[in-house]
């Protein structure tokens, strides 16, 4: 009789008799000891590219003359953009409003103002340069400037994050068993949590308005990228 038949047959009459037996299975499944860690690993990659979001802006008299003046200032801005081989340029917001006075609680409509906002990418290194003949193009207002790193190096820094993370994860467990005196087995489990790119960095410009276009068109422009961070974190079950 084979051990499977005679568990079966011990079962059946441990039934008989009001007592209660485990599979083989089952009693070692129950008697498995784990431990649950977290690793992190996180890369600093070095942005390469700039993020821009800048506009125009003009006041008038009627909505068609303000909506005429922000038309043909736009479309310099972005004839120069596209020739300067730009990429991912989309226009992000467009606005025309009424201007009103207040008198005494009457209301006077004065005029309009109006605006056109596009956003592209470009090399930091073309950046500066790229701003000062966009404003010379028409451009009167700066709404924000980050910078980013290509996806490439992103993706190459999410798999080194991993990679630390795992060892961390393995690190910990090796740490914790060995005060204990006990010795790290099998990874039962991998959970990945995710390899998390923070959004990118901004710089001090963010919100700058270019009130008068001829003289912040004599400044220079330096833009200066940085690092941007890349995190991920491994959740490993490991047997011991």
């Amino acid at each position: 009789m084979n051990s499977w038949k005679l568990w079966s047959a011990l079962a059946v009459g441990a039934c008989v008799l009001g007592i209660s037996l485990v599979a083989p299975a089952i009693a070692q499944e129950k008697t498995l000891r784990t431990l649950t860690v977290s690793g992190r690993g996180k890369e600093l990659v070095p942005t390469s590219l700039t993020q821009v979001r800048l506009g125009v802006e003009a006041q008038g008299k009627t909505a068609n003359e303000v909506q005429q003046e922000v038309a043909r200032r736009s479309n310099s801005v972005v004839a120069l953009l596209r020739s300067r081989n730009v990429t991912r340029l989309e226009t992000t917001g467009i606005n025309l409003s009424p201007n009103y006075r207040y008198d005494n609680g009457n209301q006077t409509l004065t005029g309009y103002n109006g605006s056109n906002i596009v956003s592209f990418r470009i090399e930091t290194q073309k950046a500066g340069d790229i701003l000062d003949d966009a404003v010379k193009a028409g451009a009167s207002r700066i709404d924000g400037v980050s910078f980013v790193a290509t996806e490439s190096a992103i993706a190459s820094a999410q798999k080194v994050a991993l990679r630390e993370a795992t060892q961390d994860a393995q690190g910990q467990a090796d740490a914790v068993l060995s005060v204990l005196g006990l010795t790290r087995r099998e990874v039962v489990s991998i959970r990945i949590d995710g390899a998390f790119t923070p959004p990118p960095r901004p710089f001090n410009m963010n919100n700058a308005k270019l009130a008068d276009t001829a003289e912040a068109a004599a400044l220079p422009s330096p833009v200066v990228g940085g690092e941007q961070e890349v995190e991920a974190t491994v959740t490993l079950q490991i047997s011991y």
